[in-house]
């Protein structure tokens, strides 16, 4: 069995600033988003709510897709949010 790999959003607030990453262990690095352990801009701009995120079962698919989301514009980005959290409920209670 291969080991899952994730593509996150996490948001500041509903509409707020966004962050895209990618990870093997979600729950661990959104815990360290959550905590301010993880140095940069979540920290600087207070971006912790995960807010979407998608499986894939081989890194080199997920690093890509991070990749083409990172270049996509902001209004894309808030209709993929939208789309599968339109509330933009924090994720992460429902993962842990």
């Amino acid at each position: 069995m291969e080991k899952q790999s994730y593509v996150y959003l996490l948001a500041s607030r509903r509409y707020g600033t966004l962050y895209i990453g990618v990870t093997s262990d979600l729950i661990r690095r959104v815990w360290q988003h959550r905590e301010g352990l993880a140095d940069g801009f979540t920290r600087k701009y207070g971006v912790k709510i995960l807010v979407w995120y998608e499986t894939h079962y081989d890194i080199v698919e997920a690093i890509t897709r991070e990749k083409q989301i990172k270049k996509w514009n902001r209004k894309w980005k808030i209709e993929l949010i939208q789309k599968a959290n339109p509330l933009w409920s924090d994720l992460y209670p429902g993962i842990v």
